[in-house]
C-alpha cells in the first residue's frame, strides 16, 4: 500500500512549512490514527513543497513511511475551484486504469479538522523539472530528447484510456465541453479581475465566436505540463514515476491537454518577456520545440490537430486567468507569499501575447 523504500528526511525540494500555511501535526496524527490505526504516527513530521501556485501539498513523514497530503489554498476561493472530494475520488477511479495516477488514501470531507477538506494519497519518489535539472543530473542535450518524448508519450497514455468506461463516465459532459471552457474561464477573470487590460475584452469575444468543433474526447489532465510530471533520471535514462495536481482533470476535448502543456513550453527564440514570465528548462538544448511537440502528439495519437492553434489562444487565456486568480488573492491580503507580487504584470503580458495570436488568426 504504501512506498516504504527508506528515504533521507526531508525529500530534497522539500521546506519548512511556509508561515500563514502551517498545518497542525498533532491535529493531522490524530486524524491519521483514525483512519489507518497501524502505527502511532509517534514521529509524524510534515514539510511542504514549495512548488505549484494553486492547491498546497505537503510531505508526510513518520519514520520511513511516507505520503502526500493536499488541501486547497488558503483565503477565499472562487466558486467550484479546489474541490479536495473531487480530486480524491477522480484518482481513486483513474489509478486502476493509468498507473501514473499516485493512488489515494484517505479524504477528510467535512472540514472538521482542517476547516477545509483534504485528502492522502501515495507518495511517488520522482523530482519536477522546472526552471532548472537537478545538480545531480548531466545536462547534455539527450536529457532534453528524452524528457520532450516522455512528456507526449505520457499524454498519448492517458488520452488511450477508455473514458466511457463505468467507473470514469460520470467525471465529465463531453458534449458542450469546449464552449463550457470558455464561457467558464471567461467568467472567472470577470470575477478574479483587479486591473484592466486593453486587449482583455477584444481576445474574450474572439475566444467565444471562433469556436471550433471538437473531434474526440478522453480523459484529460487539464493542467499538463512538464512541471507535474514526476521523473527519476538514472543510467542515461528518463522515467516518468508519476503525473500531479489532478485538480482540473475530467472527460473533454484532448487538444486542450496538448495545448496546455504547449502554453508553459518556451522556445529559446522565443520574446524575451516570454522566457522571463515562464522561465523554464524547455529554451536549453535538446528539448523539442513547440512545433516538434505538436508532430510527435499528431503521429503517436493520430489525431487531427489542425485547429490546434485556437486551443493554444484559449490556454495562454485560462493561464492568465490562473495568475489573476492568484493575483486578486495576494492583492486582498488572503496570501502573503511573495512569489504572487508580480503576477499582475504576468497577466497583462499573456493576455497581450494571446490577442497578438489571435489577430494573426483571423
Amino acid at each position: 500500500m504504501f512506498l516504504l523504500d527508506k528515504l533521507s528526511s526531508p525529500v530534497p525540494g522539500t521546506i519548512a512549512m511556509r508561515p500563514g500555511e502551517e498545518l497542525d501535526v498533532q491535529r493531522i496524527r490524530n486524524w491519521l490514527i483514525q483512519q489507518d490505526g497501524k502505527q502511532s504516527y509517534a514521529h509524524l513530521q510534515i514539510y511542504q513543497f514549495p512548488s505549484g501556485a494553486s492547491n498546497l501539498t505537503y510531505l508526510l513523514q513518520n519514520d520511513d513511511w511516507f505520503a502526500v497530503l493536499r488541501r486547497p489554498p488558503f483565503g477565499p476561493l472562487p466558486p467550484k475551484a479546489h474541490d479536495m472530494v473531487r480530486e480524491f475520488e477522480f484518482l481513486r477511479a483513474l489509478h486502476p486504469h493509468f498507473p501514473l495516477a499516485p493512488q489515494p488514501y484517505w479524504l477528510e470531507h467535512s472540514g472538521e479538522v482542517l476547516g477545509v477538506p483534504f485528502y492522502v494519497m501515495e507518495f511517488r519518489k520522482g523530482v519536477t523539472i522546472d526552471r532548472k535539472f537537478p545538480v545531480d543530473w548531466p545536462t547534455h542535450e539527450e536529457i532534453g530528447q528524452q524528457l520532450s518524448k516522455s512528456l507526449v508519450d505520457a499524454l498519448v497514455d492517458l488520452h488511450s484510456i477508455d473514458a466511457s468506461d463505468e467507473s470514469l463516465a460520470h467525471f465529465g459532459h463531453p458534449q458542450g465541453f469546449l464552449e463550457r471552457q470558455v464561457k467558464g474561464w471567461i467568467e472567472r477573470y470577470e470575477r478574479a479581475k483587479t486591473d484592466d487590460y486593453s486587449d482583455a475584452s477584444a481576445l474574450m469575444d474572439w475566444l467565444s465566436h471562433s469556436l471550433p468543433a471538437s473531434e474526440s474526447f478522453t480523459m484529460i489532465h487539464n493542467d499538463y505540463k512538464l512541471n507535474n510530471l514526476l521523473v527519476s533520471y538514472n543510467d542515461g535514462l528518463i522515467r516518468v514515476t508519476g503525473i500531479v495536481d489532478w485538480e482540473m482533470a475530467t472527460i473533454g476535448d484532448p487538444l486542450l491537454d496538448l495545448a496546455v502543456a504547449l502554453s508553459y513550453w518556451v522556445d529559446a527564440d522565443d520574446p524575451i518577456e516570454m522566457q522571463q514570465w515562464l522561465p523554464t528548462v524547455t529554451t536549453q538544448k535538446g528539448f523539442f520545440s513547440r512545433q516538434q511537440l505538436i508532430e510527435a502528439y499528431a503521429k503517436k495519437s493520430g489525431r487531427n490537430v489542425a485547429n490546434l492553434p485556437y486551443y493554444q489562444i484559449f490556454s495562454y487565456f485560462k493561464l492568465a486567468v490562473i495568475l489573476q486568480q492568484i493575483y486578486a488573492r495576494y492583492k486582498k491580503g488572503a496570501t502573503r507569499d511573495e512569489r504572487f507580487r508580480s503576477f499582475g504584470a504576468a497577466v497583462a503580458f499573456l493576455i497581450q501575447h494571446a490577442a497578438h495570436l489571435a489577430k494573426q488568426a483571423g
